[in-house]
C-alpha cells in the first residue's frame, strides 16, 4: 500500500495533491476541518489538544506493516489575521499560530509515531513558503511560522538518521499559487498590508500558477530517490 496523507486538503494546492495522489494509485487520508472528500477526516487545526487523538483516530484502521511507501504533506496554513499583531486580538494570533505551527508538529509527530517501525520509503514534506526566508509587512505570524517549521524540519531531518526506519523529512517551497488565500491576500487593505498592489498585478498578468500543475512538480520532484533530508526545494 502506498500511502499519502495530507493536511488541509479540502482546497487549493492541498485539494490538487489528493486528487492527482488518488489517480496515480496511492491510498489518500485528507486532514482538515471541513473534511470534504470520500477519504478525508475531520481535525481541527486550531484546537492543538484535538490533534494527536484526532490524528490517532484517522491512523486506527491503518496498518503500518501493510505500508509500502509513505508520503505526509504539512500543508494546511492560514495567513489570517493580516497586519500588524500588535494590533490583533490574542485569540487570532494564537489561532495562526496554532494551524501554522502547533498543530503542525503535532500531527507530523503523531503520524511518525504511529509508522516509527515502519520500514519503508517515509518522506515528510513540509509546504513552505518564501515568507520563510523573508519578511513581509503585515505577515509576521506566517512568516514566524514558516521559518519555524522549516527549522523544525531541519532538525527532525537530523535526528532522523540515528533512526532504524528513518523519514526523509524536507521542505517545498510551491512557489505563488493561484488559490483563495492569494484572493484574501488582494482583498486586504494596504495599511495591513503595504505590498497588496504588488500581488494584484501579478494576478492581472497571468503570474500566479495552477494548483494542479503545481502539486505534479511537487510529485514529481518527490519521486526522485536522491532527497537530501533536510533540504528545501523549489516546485518549480
Amino acid at each position: 500500500m502506498r500511502l499519502a496523507i495530507v493536511t488541509g486538503g479540502s482546497k487549493g494546492l492541498g485539494k490538487a495533491l489528493c486528487l492527482q495522489l488518488e489517480v496515480a494509485g496511492y491510498r489518500v487520508l485528507e486532514l482538515s476541518r471541513s473534511a470534504p472528500h470520500h477519504f478525508s477526516s475531520r481535525i481541527d487545526l486550531a484546537v492543538p489538544a484535538e490533534v494527536p487523538p484526532a490524528v490517532a483516530a484517522a491512523l486506527a484502521a491503518i496498518d503500518p506493516r501493510e505500508c509500502t511507501e509513505l508520503w505526509v504533506f504539512n500543508n494546511a496554513g492560514t495567513l489570517a489575521p493580516i497586519g500588524p499583531a500588535w494590533q490583533k486580538a490574542t485569540q487570532d494570533l494564537l489561532a495562526n499560530l496554532n494551524i501554522n505551527f502547533s498543530s503542525a508538529i503535532l500531527a507530523l509527530t503523531a503520524v511518525m509515531q504511529h509508522f516509527r517501525e515502519t520500514p519503508c520509503r517515509k518522506v515528510i514534506v513540509n509546504i513552505s513558503s518564501g515568507a520563510a526566508l523573508k519578511g513581509y509587512a503585515g505577515w509576521s505570524l506566517y512568516c514566524a511560522s514558516k521559518a519555524g517549521m522549516e527549522g523544525f524540519i531541519r532538525a527532525i531531518a537530523a535526528e532522523e538518521q540515528l533512526q532504524e526506519h528513518p523519514f526523509i523529512a524536507v521542505s517545498v517551497n510551491p512557489g505563488v499559487i493561484d488559490t483563495d488565500m492569494q484572493a484574501a491576500i488582494r482583498a486586504t487593505s494596504a495599511s495591513d498590508f503595504p505590498e497588496v498592489e504588488r500581488f494584484k498585478r501579478r494576478k492581472r498578468e497571468g503570474g500566479l500558477a495552477a494548483a494542479e500543475s503545481v502539486a505534479a512538480a511537487i510529485i514529481r520532484l518527490l519521486s526522485d530517490r536522491q532527497l537530501q533530508p533536510g533540504g528545501r526545494y523549489d516546485a518549480g
